[in-house]
């Protein structure tokens, strides 16, 4: 990690939210960053030219709990909403055409929902989260699957979760690679399937010219697909903010 700390003037750094800065549980609504992490935040917005949180996660929930630390990105819905750094708050309009039917899929998941199965509605997006109910992972991915025929949205698998999403171009890797575009170094910080498309834009932005290092927030439930693509594995979310600290302090 060391270019990030020698040649911070011109580096991007994208940080995934739950497993990476808040540690996994089993109620999605009860996450919380670890202790202190929107003040780092804050401190590597001062360092670096680019931090950006991209996440699964609606930016209200990121700025309930990390408030809005200056010079940082808060990316919410895999970049379907943003609150740049400069306060501004965005939405993608292709997305916003698929909200009836995200509602209509939430409302159908909710209804059918067996006993421990979280329904967690984002507005533009839907999550159903298992983690509570193991035996119930087949039912959840066939509903899911159902009504993303139904509706014409998307599924994303997660941790002991699965989200219906609109079919529009936004991930988190067209997020690096508009927000990393010319940057001499940039980093990205994941767990889950859901950073792979950052780790690709990270290689494209390696093929491109730039210094790159791909960082896996690693634990038991760890896909392998996210640990071969790393370049440094680190354990947990303690490690990840201990590795941000050191960064942060140049």
């Amino acid at each position: 990690m060391a270019p990030l700390r020698d040649r911070a003037a011109d580096a991007a750094l994208f940080l995934d939210y739950d497993g990476t800065l808040a540690p996994i549980v089993a109620d999605p609504a009860g996450a919380r960053p670890l202790p202190g992490v929107p003040e780092l935040l804050a401190r590597l917005g001062e360092r670096l030219a680019v931090v950006a949180v991209v996440s699964g996660r609606p930016v209200a929930h990121l700025e309930g709990t990390l408030g809005r630390p200056p010079g940082v990105h808060l990316v919410g819905l895999y970049g379907m909403e943003e609150i740049g750094d400069d306060g501004t708050l965005r939405r993608d309009a292709a997305a916003e055409e698929w909200r009836d039917a995200v509602g209509d899929a939430a409302a159908s998941l909710l209804r059918d929902a067996q006993p421990g199965v979280e329904v967690e509605p984002k507005g533009l997006a839907v999550a159903v989260h298992w983690r509570r109910a193991p035996s119930a992972a087949a039912t959840v991915r066939a509903a899911v699957a159902a009504a993303a025929v139904r509706t014409g949205l998307v599924a994303q698998p997660g941790r002991m979760s699965i989200e219906l999403r609109p079919p529009v171009h936004a991930d988190k890797g067209t997020v690096v690679l508009r927000l990393g575009a010319g940057r001499e170094v940039v980093g990205f910080f994941g767990d889950d399937m859901g950073d792979l498309p950052a780790f690709d834009a990270i290689s494209a932005l390696a093929r491109a010219g730039a210094t790159t290092v791909i960082v896996a927030v690693a634990d038991a439930e760890s896909p392998p697909e996210v640990i071969a693509r790393a370049d440094v594995v680190v354990q947990g979310p303690e490690e990840a903010v201990a590795l941000l600290r050191a960064i942060a302090a140049g």
